[in-house]
C-alpha cells in the first residue's frame, strides 16, 4: 500500500469508513469500463410507467375470455401463484378487458384502443408479451426492474451505463431522471425514492441527477444574490486546491467525485437553460408531443426534453410515470393514463426517427409487472379493477438495434401464465446492456468480496428474437 502515499492514521480512518476498495484509486477499477463489443445503441430512453400496466386491456389480446367472464378461474391456470393480501381470500373471477383491439403496421399487430398514437408507429415497435419477474408488490417490483435486485442499495441501470461507458457530453450529466409531476390516475400512487436511479456502491459520481418541474431543474443551479460566475470560479478554484490536498492525503476517490461534480455544477449552470428552453422547437414538432406539451412537469413536456437530452449525448434517459395501480375503477382511469402518454411516447418515436437518432437510441417503455386477468372485488365487467400480476406482463421497444413491427413471446388465454418465450427482467437488462456494448457478465465493480454486476448471480440470457 506504500504506493498510495497512506498515513497510517488515514489507512486506518478509511478502513473504518468503509471497504479497503473505497480508498483505492478510481483507475484501479477501470478495468470493467469501455465496451466489450460493438454497439448498436448510444443512448437508452426508460420510459418507466409505474403502478403496473395492465397488459390485459392495452397490449396482450384475449377474446376468448369473454366466453368465461363471470367465471371462476380454473385451478389449473393458478397453480402455486402467490397473491397478493388485497386478493388472497377472494374468488378469482374471469374478468374480460372491455376495451377494444385495433391491428396496427405491417404485420397487423393487435393493440388496445387507448393507445392509438402508438399504433401509428407500430412498425419501429417490438412488443414483448412474455415478461416476467418475482416481485408481487410495488416497491421491491421497481427496485429490481430499476436497480437489477428487490433490495435497495444496489446500483441503478443508468449508474452501470454512466459507469460501464463513460460520459458523450461533459457538460451534462451521464443519467437524467424525469419524474412526471402529474398524471391522471389520482389513486394508489406510490412514492418514487431516489435509490431507484441512485449509484449504489458505484461511485457517487455516477448517480441519476433527477429534474426538478419548477423553478430551476436542478437545486442550486442559479448564483445566489450578489455572487457572479467570476466568483463562483473562483470559488470553485479555491475549493478544488483543497480537495486536491485533501485527495492527496487519503486517496479517498469520493473526494475526486466531488471535484468532478462541482465543476459540472458550474458548466451546467449555462447548459441546462439551454437544453431546458424549448421556445425555438418549430410548432410542428410540439406539436406531435400532443396539447400538454407546453406545461412543465408533464409527460409531454418531459418526453421532448428527452429527445433534446438525447440530442445532446446524455447517455440514460429516464422518465417516471406513475398513476398505473389500477386496483378498482380501472375504465374510470386508463383512458386518462393512456392519454398522458400515447401521443407523446409515440412522438419521441416519430422526433427521433426523423432527426435520425432512433437508430442508436434505444427506447423501453415498461412498469414493474401486470396486472391479473381476474378482478378485484365484486364481478362486474364495465367497471373492474385487477391486482398485480408478475408471471406475465408487456414491454415496448424500439429503435437501437430491436427489431421493428415485431410482437415476441406468447402468454396463455387468461394472459396469467407464460406458454412461449419467457423474459425475466434480468434477460432484458442483459439485452440492454448488449445493445449499448456491454456483456452482463463482464460488467462489474468489486464491493464487499463480491464482483456485484446488475444482473446479480442468477443466470440471464440475451433475447435474441428481438434483436436486428
Amino acid at each position: 500500500m506504500s504506493g498510495l502515499n497512506l498515513s497510517r492514521r488515514s489507512f486506518l480512518s478509511t478502513v473504518g469508513m468503509g471497504t479497503i476498495g473505497a480508498m483505492l484509486p478510481q483507475n484501479v477499477f477501470a478495468a470493467s469500463q469501455g465496451l466489450h463489443h460493438k454497439p448498436k445503441a448510444k443512448r437508452l430512453i426508460m420510459l418507466f410507467m409505474a403502478g403496473g400496466q395492465s397488459q390485459l386491456d392495452l397490449f396482450d389480446h384475449k377474446p376468448g375470455l369473454q366466453k368465461l367472464a363471470g367465471q371462476e378461474m380454473p385451478p389449473s391456470i393458478l397453480g402455486n401463484q402467490r397473491f397478493t393480501a388485497m386478493t388472497q381470500d377472494q374468488k378469482k373471477i374471469v374478468t374480460p378487458s372491455k376495451y377494444n383491439f385495433k391491428r396496427y403496421g405491417s404485420n397487423g399487430i393487435l393493440m388496445g384502443e387507448n393507445l392509438p398514437h402508438l399504433g401509428s408507429v407500430m412498425d419501429d415497435l417490438c412488443l414483448v408479451k412474455s415478461l416476467y419477474t418475482e416481485s408481487i408488490n410495488h416497491d421491491p417490483g421497481k427496485t429490481l426492474f430499476c436497480t437489477g435486485q428487490e433490495l435497495p442499495g444496489n446500483p441503478s441501470l443508468g449508474s452501470w451505463l454512466s459507469y460501464g461507458l463513460g460520459t458523450m457530453n461533459k457538460d451534462l450529466p451521464d443519467f437524467i431522471v424525469l419524474p412526471s409531476a402529474f398524471w391522471s390516475g389520482k389513486a394508489n400512487v406510490q412514492a418514487l425514492f431516489s435509490r431507484l436511479w441512485g449509484s449504489g456502491c458505484l461511485p457517487s459520481k455516477h448517480q441519476g441527477t433527477s429534474f426538478q418541474s419548477k423553478g430551476d431543474p436542478v437545486l442550486f443551479l442559479s448564483n445566489p444574490n450578489g455572487v457572479s460566475p467570476q466568483v463562483r470560479r473562483e470559488m470553485l478554484d479555491t475549493l478544488g486546491q483543497l480537495n486536491q490536498k485533501h485527495f492527496n492525503e487519503l486517496r479517498d476517490p469520493e473526494i475526486q467525485t466531488t471535484m468532478a461534480q462541482q465543476e459540472m455544477a458550474y458548466r451546467m449552470q449555462s447548459s441546462i437553460p439551454e437544453l431546458t428552453d424549448i421556445t425555438k422547437e418549430s410548432k410542428a414538432n410540439l406539436d406531435l408531443y400532443g396539447p400538454e406539451v407546453m406545461k412543465q412537469g408533464s409527460y409531454a413536456r418531459n418526453c421532448l426534453l428527452a429527445r433534446r437530452m438525447a440530442e445532446r449525448d446524455v447517455r440514460c434517459i429516464q422518465l417516471f410515470h406513475r398513476g398505473w395501480d389500477h386496483h378498482g375503477d380501472l375504465p374510470k382511469y386508463l383512458p386518462g393514463q393512456c392519454r398522458d402518454v400515447d401521443q407523446p411516447t409515440a412522438g419521441l418515436i416519430k422526433d427521433l426517427k426523423q432527426r435520425g437518432l432512433l437508430e442508436d437510441t434505444l427506447v423501453v417503455m415498461v412498469g414493474e409487472f401486470g396486472r391479473t386477468c381476474y378482478g378485484q372485488g365484486k364481478y362486474n365487467k364495465n367497471d373492474y379493477g385487477r391486482d398485480h400480476h408478475p408471471r406475465c406482463f408487456s414491454a415496448l421497444l424500439a429503435g437501437g438495434g430491436i427489431q421493428g413491427g415485431i410482437e415476441y413471446g406468447q402468454t396463455d388465454e387468461f394472459s396469467y401464465n407464460i406458454v412461449d418465450k419467457p423474459v425475466h427482467v434480468r434477460d432484458l437488462h442483459a439485452t440492454l446492456l448488449w445493445q449499448l456494448g456491454l456483456d452482463h457478465n463482464q460488467l462489474s465493480y468489486p464491493f464487499q468480496g463480491l464482483n456485484i454486476k446488475l444482473t446479480g448471480v442468477n443466470p440471464a440470457h440475451l433475447v435474441q428474437g428481438i434483436l436486428s
